[in-house]
């Protein structure tokens, strides 16, 4: 393990011009500062840069890591959603980023497996609010309110998601059975008339034999703080995009702690490989139907890399309730928790009523 804390001062660079904090600019390879409008481009020497290196899963899962795989974060944990994100060390209270919750925050220490790679934001705060609102609108039932004011309250969230991504060589031996579809001539009686009817049969064969698989990048989430279904609506990621971590890229940005540990990211991470290798069978069995009986995988080689995300977020209290939604910070997409209006919801059901009525009535007069 290493004895080095990576601290937020790490995510801080200076402007060689004013001094004031520069940050990462969404779209292009560079710091910018907001002060003077100077630019320095990221470093692109040094110990972050590189390709992106595989850790050994064994090795890991039997803390036999090198101390260069192993940081140390100061991190604020969330009381309500339980989010471990950095903060500024001058910074003593503020909102969680994931549930909009008032924290306090504390210099808890993360002890953590080193992200590799990252995907560097593409989209800056205003293309991301502007996206947000656009969806928000598209939706029919939404208060206006709210979405006005998200479109006018506070600026969005920049924050690298973690998540595990797992290779493996998968070589498995199955038994089943493939099934042939075949026709029969029956005889039926219907409304008092004899009729001859085909009937779908299936002949069964037992069968088995061998598949195997290599698995590149599954990607599972390491975060628990935003719910499942909306941080995988986001997908797909570009990861083949992936750029060796590097902290410039997370100036002026958050960064989240994975949730997830690294034995429960494979146990996900396995039950995908297991659905993929089940369809693999299916195919090789082949007919017009299959069963399976039974199947043994032997998996090695696995490896893994902890890897950061780009999301914009946003947590909104409105009339008493939040409201959450994440962009994906490369694409656009949107997803969050649909809100509804209950004026606009009564409103269409009136609608509804006096149309039918309407149409009733002409119905009713014609006669």
């Amino acid at each position: 393990m290493s004895d080095t804390a990576i601290t937020p001062e790490d995510h801080r660079f200076p402007c060689d011009n004013c001094g004031s904090d520069l940050r990462f600019d969404p779209g292009d390879e560079r710091l910018i500062c907001d002060h003077c409008g100077n630019t320095e481009p990221i470093a692109q020497s040094g110990p972050w840069q590189g390709s992106i290196r595989e850790l050994d899963f064994q090795q890991a899962v039997s803390n036999q890591l090198s101390s260069e795989d192993i940081e140390e974060t100061r991190v604020n944990n969330c009381p309500n959603c339980g989010a471990q994100t950095e903060f500024d060390p001058d910074v003593h209270a503020a909102e969680c980023p994931f549930c909009a919750t008032p924290v306090v925050t504390n210099t808890g220490a993360h002890r953590h497996i080193k992200p590799r790679g990252l995907l560097p934001f593409e989209l800056d705060e205003s293309a991301a609010r502007d996206a947000m609102t656009d969806w928000l609108g598209s939706l029919w039932f939404a208060p206006n309110g709210l979405t006005e004011y998200a479109r006018k309250g506070r600026e969005m969230n920049g924050i690298y998601v973690p998540y595990w991504t797992f290779d493996a060589d998968t070589r498995s031996q199955y038994t089943g059975q493939r099934g042939t579809h075949y026709y029969e001539n029956r005889t039926v009686i219907r409304d008092g008339k004899r009729q001859t009817v085909r009937v779908r049969k299936t002949r069964w064969r037992n069968v088995s034999g061998r598949v195997a698989r290599f698995f590149d990048d599954v990607l599972v989430l390491a975060s628990k703080s935003l719910p499942k279904k909306y941080t995988d609506a986001l997908e797909p990621w570009d990861l083949s995009a992936l750029e060796p971590y590097k902290p410039a890229y997370l100036a002026g940005f958050r960064a989240e702690g994975y949730q997830v540990e690294l034995v429960d990211g494979f146990t996900e991470a396995r039950a995908f490989m297991d659905r993929m290798i089940r369809r693999d069978v299916k195919y090789d069995i082949g007919g017009d139907d299959q069963r399976i009986s039974r199947v043994e995988t032997q998996v090695s080689d696995v490896t893994f890399k902890h890897i950061l995300l780009p999301v914009w977020l946003a947590a909104y209290k409105y009339r008493g309730q939040t409201y959450r939604f994440v962009v994906n910070g490369r694409t656009g997409r949107v997803q969050g928790e649909r809100p509804y209006s209950a004026w606009k919801i009564a409103f269409a059901v009136i609608a509804g009523l006096i149309v039918a009525l309407g149409v009733g009535f002409v119905i009713a007069n014609t006669q």
